[in-house]
C-alpha cells in the first residue's frame, strides 16, 4: 500500500499541537470589518481548536 499524501490544502489551514489537537484560524476575519465591533475583531484574531466533531476528518487530511 502507497504512502498516504498530506492534503495540501488542509495543511495550509490546520497545525497539529504538541498534544496531539488541531488548531485552526477563524472564520470571518479578512474583510467587510467595517461593521464588525473591535471586540469582534480581536476575538477573530485568535486561533482556536478544531471541534471534536470535525476532528476525525481533518485528522484523515493530515497523516
Amino acid at each position: 500500500m502507497p504512502k498516504m499524501k498530506t492534503h495540501r490544502g488542509a495543511a495550509k489551514r490546520f497545525k497539529k499541537t504538541g498534544g496531539g489537537k488541531i488548531k485552526r484560524f477563524r472564520a470571518f476575519g479578512s474583510h467587510l470589518l467595517q461593521k464588525k465591533s473591535p471586540s469582534r475583531k480581536r476575538r477573530l484574531r485568535k486561533s482556536s481548536l478544531v471541534s471534536t466533531s470535525d476532528l476525525k476528518r481533518v485528522q484523515r487530511l493530515l497523516p
